[in-house]
């Protein structure tokens, strides 16, 4: 799913701890039906379910139908998205932790 077509944005679908959990739940096989990742939670299948709609429609998530049961799968790609937002960060970050240690280093002569 492109950027352009997502229903929701990313940063508000991995906002929730309950969807992060997901998404590492995810992240460990190919794919989980829903009963299982339920089974993860405190709280049931419609619950669940609700939650992971708001993935889905971020993109994070794809679901296909096997019978009756509902399996679903993890598309990392839109966490891009965020990885480059927080790498604008890191550059911060470094930069003031560099200027710290000049300024500790001058200190210290």
């Amino acid at each position: 799913m492109s950027k352009n077509s997502q229903l929701r944005d990313v940063f508000d679908a991995i906002a929730d701890p309950t969807r992060r959990q997901l998404i590492r739940l995810l992240a460990e096989e190919e794919e989980k039906p829903l009963h299982e990742l339920t089974e993860q939670f405190p709280m049931g299948r419609t619950a669940v379910s609700k939650h992971l709609t708001v993935l889905k429609e971020a993109g994070l998530v794809h679901d296909r139908k096997v019978g009756r049961e509902t399996r679903f799968r993890l598309d990392a790609t839109p966490l891009r998205e965020v990885q480059d937002w927080v790498a604008d960060y890191n550059k911060f970050w470094n930069a003031n932790v560099l200027h710290l240690k000049q300024l500790l280093e001058r200190e210290e002569e």
